[in-house]
């Protein structure tokens, strides 16, 4: 059996405890300034395993060898309804530490999976499908040079019993032991029979599991820590070695196509579709009109909204955000502008910051530019290496299933105009007293690769189109079609998801 190997009555002596934990704590010391001062990777620490063995002291023990100021222990309760709003994961990616820190956990992802496979909430097709959902989170934090430990914490059902009658039984510590405890050691057999599944299928390169006997605090505390330090040193070797090969930076490579220009989605839009002032101005007011109210209706019915804009330099996704949250509750609508990364965002997964702007319940989120920046401004100018930008493609995809399947409407809009068009804005922009701060030297240059971008945009749309979130792509060269095809999309769509 799987824990068999953790019920072997393994012990330490005091004496041997402290003579190791004082070298043992220089160790980790050493290990997390050098992590703090690469600054290259995050450390994530899950304490999953059974009720009594230990998780909570080792947490606090980690505390007291290490230096708790580059440390962060969560301990996750009930969902809040923040965190019900959201999609499920949500909380995970809000909590990520940034590079150089270390993460703790405490009732994390394989928390709630476990409760519910047990007291039979989620039959074994949703507990595999939970699974499956993990694992590709923490291969996309793995897949960005994340270091993941997991232990599972183990006791024997008489050993359980034993710790939690000694809790109960200490006045001091018997606030320590609720009724769930008592339940769950009810369902011991159930319990292991679950972690062995979980511990089978999530035990993967890169975040492996590791089943620790917990009976023996000195043991237990000793071999966590070791763990810990052993792993840590051979992720810091690694990228260190890494950093030194790149000259201290991660190696870049363009992802600019070297074949001839391909024929792409954007070349079969009729851009010439036009609309006359008098009919935009009279539509505009009854779109308008129409999508406030809807917009009210989902506040009431606690229905959120999350609106992409991607496209050209100048291919008017400002106006069209303009136009349609003019109509929309300012008080429950936001507008996320996003540009280079700043340094707190660098210091995480590149999806981090897009997470924490997902809207509450109700809410509409609208990103002006967004997480395809990985497969176009950062593939373009190398600041993404191919290895990074092509495994985005499905990252970007399984997140956004989780904020469909959360019940968010999404809708992602591609506003796309001519190559001269787009030069015949600029000059416009050059001339304008309000708009000529919009125009960069960085637009210009990105105008001389129009070609090379708009084999990432088709690339996107090839890639990530898909059932759950198409791409809408929008004729952009007459604004005013575009501005009225946005509203009216979004009018549609949020009119079905309401009936």
């Amino acid at each position: 059996m799987m824990f068999d190997t953790a019920e072997l009555g393994q012990s330490v002596s005091q004496s041997d405890f402290k003579a190791r934990e004082r070298e043992l704590r220089t160790r980790l010391l050493i290990l997390q300034y050098r992590t703090l001062e690469l600054a290259r990777f995050p450390v994530l620490i899950d304490f999953a395993g059974v009720d009594g063995a230990g998780k909570g002291t080792t947490v606090n023990m980690l505390n007291k060898w290490m230096d708790p100021r580059w440390l962060r222990s969560i301990g996750y309760r009930v969902q809040t309804q923040e965190e019900r709003a959201r999609p499920r994961f949500w909380r995970y990616w809000r909590d990520l530490p940034p590079k150089g820190r270390i993460g703790l956990y405490l009732s994390g992802r394989y928390s709630r999976p476990l409760l519910n496979r047990v007291y039979g909430d989620s039959d074994e097709l949703e507990f595999d499908r939970r699974l499956a959902g993990i694992i590709r989170f923490e291969n996309a934090l793995v897949d960005d040079g994340a270091l993941i430990l997991k232990f599972w914490m183990h006791l024997s059902q008489a050993d359980q019993k034993q710790r939690l009658d000694a809790l109960s039984a200490d006045p001091m510590q018997s606030y320590r032991v609720s009724d769930d405890d008592w339940q769950n050691h009810e369902r011991y057999d159930d319990f292991i029979g679950a972690a062995e599944q979980i511990i089978t299928r999530t035990n993967r390169g890169g975040a492996q599991w590791n089943i620790v006997e917990g009976k023996d605090s000195n043991f237990r505390h000793l071999r966590i820590g070791e763990i810990i330090a052993d792993e840590l040193s051979r992720h810091l070797e690694m990228h260190e070695q890494q950093a030194a090969a790149a000259g201290g930076s991660v190696a870049i490579h363009s992802g600019e196509p070297t074949s001839p220009r391909q024929r792409t989605v954007f070349d079969g839009l009729d851009l010439s579709r036009t609309v006359s002032r008098s009919d935009y101005k009279s539509k505009l007011k009854e779109y308008q009109a129409g999508l406030g109210e809807l917009g009210r209706k989902a506040f009431d019915q606690g229905v959120s909204t999350v609106l992409v804009f991607e496209g050209p330099d100048a291919s008017g996704k400002g106006g069209a955000i303009r136009r349609a949250i003019w109509s929309l509750d300012a008080r429950t609508s936001r507008v996320h502008q996003f540009a280079a990364p700043t340094e707190e965002e660098r210091a995480h997964h590149y999806l981090w910051r897009f997470w924490r702007k997902l809207p509450q319940a109700g809410f509409v989120s609208v990103f002006d530019r967004s997480w395809y920046g990985r497969v176009l401004v950062e593939r373009a100018e190398g600041y993404a290496t191919e290895a990074e930008w092509r495994r985005a493609y499905n990252e970007i995809n399984d997140f956004e299933n989780q904020i469909v399947d959360h019940g968010i409407l999404l809708l992602k809009f591609w506003l796309h105009i001519g190559e001269d068009e787009q030069l015949e804005r600029f000059r416009k922009r050059e001339k304008s007293p309000y708009k000529h701060w919009k125009l960069t030297e960085e637009d210009w240059r990105n105008r001389e690769r129009w070609d090379e971008y708009e084999q990432f945009g088709h690339d996107v749309v090839q890639y990530t189109s898909t059932q759950k979130a198409p791409w809408i792509i929008v004729e952009g060269n007459d604004k005013l079609h575009a501005r009225l095809k946005v509203i009216e999309t979004i009018s549609d769509h949020l009119a079905a998801r309401l009936a």
